[in-house]
C-alpha cells in the first residue's frame, strides 16, 4: 500500500514585531504655537491693565501662563496623566535651554570679541618687545602657548599616573584587602578624593606658593604652576577612572583570578586594557579642568612677557595670565590681544572636551 503524501499548507508567518515610531501631526505643533500666542496676548492684557512692567517680567509670566494653559488643555484633552508628562517635558526642555542658552552666548561674545585680534603675528611672537600702544597686529601670545603646553604637560605627567593609581585602588580596594577584613583604608581615601574635588583652585595655588616657593626657596617658575595645576587634575582623574574600571565586566576579573594570575597582573592585563578608552577620557577631562585656571598661576608663575622655554626655571607667562594681565590694561590693543587670549582658550577647552565625548561614546559602542 502506497502512502498519499499530504499537502499541509504554510503557516503564515507573523509580521516582525518593530515599534512603530509615531511621527507628531501637524496638530502638535499648531496647538502649542496657538497657546503660546494666547498666554502672550493675556499676559500682555494683564500688564497693560495693571501697573506691571519689564521686558523679563513679561518673559516669565508669558512662560508660566504658557505652562498653565498647556497642562489644562492637555488634561482636557488626553487626562491627567498625560497633562503632567507634558508639563514635566517643558520645563525638563526649559531646563536644558537654561543651561545652553548662556554657554552659547559667552562663547558667540568670546568668538566676536577675539576674532579681530587674531593674526598670524599672534602665533609667532612675544609681548617683550612691543608696548600697551602698539597695535594689535603686532605682539602675541607665543610666549604664553609655550607655557601653557609645558605647565599642562607637567601637571599631566605628574598626576596622570597618581590617579589612575589611586582609581585602581579605589576599585579593587576589596580585592586587595585580607580575607575577613574590610578596607578602610579606601573610605579615607575616597573622602579626601572628594574633598580635593571641591578645593578653590586658589587654595591649591596658595599651598604650593607657601611651600614650594617660599618654603623650600624654588622661586616662580613653570614647575611650580604644574604642581599647583597637578593638585587640582588629580581628584577629576581618580574619580573618573575609578568609575571607568567599575564598569568593566566582572567576568574578566574572576576569568583571569580563576586561571592563577596575581590581582596585579589581572589589573595591569586584563582591567586597565580593556578599560583603556575610558581612561584617557578621565586623563583628557583631568587636562581641559586646568587648562584655563588662572588664580594658582598667579602664586607661581607670576607671568612675563618674553619666552621662557625653561619651566623649571623663572617666571613663565600661561594663556590664562596673558588674557588676565591683558585685560587690566585700558589701551584697546591690550584688550583687544586680552580678547584673543581668551578665545584661543575656549577652542583650546573646547577641543578638550569634545576629545573626551568621542573618545567615551567610542568606549560605548565598543562595549
Amino acid at each position: 500500500m502506497t502512502a498519499v503524501p499530504v499537502l499541509v499548507p504554510p503557516l503564515p508567518t507573523r509580521p516582525s514585531a518593530e515599534p512603530r515610531r509615531l511621527r507628531p501631526g501637524p496638530e502638535a505643533l499648531v496647538r502649542p504655537t496657538v497657546i503660546f500666542a494666547a498666554a502672550a496676548a493675556v499676559t500682555g492684557l494683564a500688564f497693560l491693565a495693571t501697573a506691571l512692567s519689564g521686558t523679563f517680567g513679561y518673559v516669565v509670566c508669558t512662560y508660566f501662563v504658557f505652562v498653565a494653559l498647556f497642562a489644562w488643555d492637555t488634561v482636557r484633552r488626553e487626562g491627567r496623566t498625560a497633562g503632567w508628562d507634558r508639563v514635566v517635558t517643558v520645563a525638563v526642555a526649559t531646563c536644558g535651554l537654561c543651561t545652553i542658552v548662556p554657554l552659547a552666548i559667552i562663547v558667540l561674545y568670546v568668538v566676536t570679541k577675539g576674532i579681530g585680534g587674531l593674526s598670524g603675528n599672534f602665533f609667532k611672537q612675544s609681548m617683550a618687545s612691543v608696548g600697551p600702544l602698539d597695535p594689535s597686529s603686532q605682539g602675541g601670545a607665543y610666549h604664553a602657548i609655550i607655557g601653557t603646553v609645558e605647565q599642562v604637560g607637567l601637571a599631566a605627567m605628574i598626576a596622570t599616573p597618581l590617579g589612575l593609581l589611586t582609581a585602581v585602588y579605589l576599585s579593587e580596594a576589596e580585592g586587595m584587602a585580607r580575607p575577613g577584613k574590610k578596607p578602610r583604608l579606601s573610605r579615607t581615601v575616597r573622602l579626601l578624593v572628594d574633598a580635593m574635588s571641591g578645593i578653590p583652585s586658589i587654595v591649591a595655588g596658595l599651598f604650593i606658593y607657601t611651600m614650594f616657593v617660599i618654603k623650600l626657596h624654588q622661586g616662580y617658575s613653570g614647575l611650580a604652576a604644574a604642581l599647583a595645576l597637578s593638585v587640582l587634575m588629580l581628584p577629576t582623574v581618580a574619580r573618573t577612572g575609578e568609575e571607568v574600571m567599575r564598569i568593566v565586566p566582572g567576568g574578566l576579573r574572576e576569568a583571569s583570578l580563576a586561571l592563577g594570575a596575581p590581582l596585579w597582573r589581572t589589573v595591569l592585563r586584563v582591567l586597565m586594557p580593556a578599560a583603556r578608552s575610558g581612561l584617557v577620557t578621565a586623563v583628557v577631562l583631568g587636562v581641559a579642568r586646568i587648562a584655563g585656571e588662572t588664580a594658582p598661576l598667579l602664586m607661581t608663575a607670576l607671568g612675563s612677557d618674553a619666552v621662557n622655554k625653561n619651566p623649571f626655571h623663572g617666571v613663565q607667562s600661561a594663556l590664562p595670565l596673558f588674557a588676565f594681565q591683558r585685560m587690566r590694561n585700558a589701551a584697546p590693543s591690550e584688550i583687544s590681544r586680552g580678547w584673543a587670549g581668551a578665545l584661543v582658550l575656549i577652542a583650546l577647552v573646547l577641543t578638550l572636551f569634545t576629545l573626551a565625548r568621542v573618545l567615551g561614546s567610542h568606549k560605548r559602542k565598543g562595549a
